[in-house]
């Protein structure tokens, strides 16, 4: 039976796919995140690629498609990430909600929740994997707008895991500039 016209693009994209890896010689696997900071992660990105899942404060989350790492590790592997930070969705704001009704307050309200918002973006080494199983990437969310990414296969908090920093962190009073 012939197949459809969706079905030759499926194949072919699909091939493509797998052929830009095998060109590439790496892994592609998912984007997770742990928050450990007081705001909502409202997104974020490895390298243009998005993590898709809002994540909340002392959460994690993330799934998105695809990190590939190279097959060998090389000292000065970086990864670029783009995020922005915000209100929660449990935070007091959230308790704030005037509801669509209102139009005037409902604006005011929603202004006052984007002006908490801040885009950053911060190129961060990958650390060592030589020797280890590579699956996808990590990104740790610190306070003052620090990151770590880890390419660990084990889940955060397992006695393997090589990010130790606790889930909830308490924010500093202030940042070094």
């Amino acid at each position: 039976m012939p197949r459809s016209r969706d079905g030759r693009y499926r194949s072919v994209l699909l091939g493509t796919l797998v052929g830009v890896l095998l060109v590439h010689n790496a892994k592609a696997s998912t984007l997770e995140a742990i928050n450990h900071t007081h705001w909502a992660i409202n997104r974020f990105s490895v390298d243009g690629r998005s993590g898709l899942d809002i994540i909340g404060p002392y959460q994690g989350g993330g799934g998105g498609c695809c990190y590939s790492a190279p097959s060998r590790w090389q000292p000065g592997l970086t990864v670029r990430v783009d995020w922005e930070t915000g209100a929660s969705g449990v935070s007091e704001l959230a308790d704030e909600f005037p509801g669509f009704a209102d139009r005037p307050k409902y604006f005011a309200w929603k202004q006052k929740v984007n002006a908490q918002k801040r885009q950053l973006s911060k190129v961060v080494p990958v650390p060592d994997y030589t020797g280890q199983k590579v699956c996808g990437l990590t990104v740790h969310f610190l306070p003052c707008d620090e990151l770590q990414v880890t390419t660990s296969c084990y889940a955060f908090g397992s006695p393997e895991y090589p990010i130790k920093t606790p889930l909830h962190l308490p924010e500093p009073q202030s940042c070094p500039q």
